[in-house]
């Protein structure tokens, strides 16, 4: 599902597998799955998975791209193409806010590329733009 998250702007070259391993920015989200504090969920259709979404937190030293603080999860989501815009990100979202608040976070971040669709579903749930570059934007969610 790594790869769907990436993959979400059909207008560059897609993504392959061995990207992931070849930029440690990117393995970093799901090398040594699961470790310490690690959460995710899976929607699935049909016994196959259409969707997930994981939070992991990140140290100063090697941060993921919408590192806020160490002690706040960063969240990544993936939704297959054709079923975007029909509530499956949201239900995830809202499951992982669920499991990362009853497991003592009071915050939760993420990062998303301008024109990327999902960020109005992020100001929906609640996300706030915390830090903006050209590049990317970084969100947080308040918890509490």
């Amino acid at each position: 599902m790594l790869l769907v998250a990436l993959n979400w702007n059909r207008d560059r070259a897609a993504f392959r597998l061995a990207d992931i391993d070849l930029e440690p920015m990117f393995a970093r989200y799901i090398e040594g799955w699961p470790r310490l504090g690690d959460q995710g969920a899976v929607a699935e259709s049909s016994g196959e998975p259409v969707g997930a979404v994981w939070v992991r937190l990140f140290g100063s030293a090697e941060p993921g791209f919408g590192f806020v603080s160490a002690d706040v999860p960063e969240l990544s989501i993936g939704v297959r193409d054709g079923l975007r815009g029909r509530g499956v990100g949201s239900a995830l979202m809202e499951r992982i806010h669920r499991d990362a608040r009853a497991a003592g976070a009071r915050r939760i971040s993420l990062s998303v590329e301008p024109g990327n669709r999902a960020m109005a579903l992020y100001e929906k749930l609640g996300y706030r733009v915390a830090v903006t570059r050209s590049d990317m934007v970084t969100m947080v969610k308040d918890l509490r």
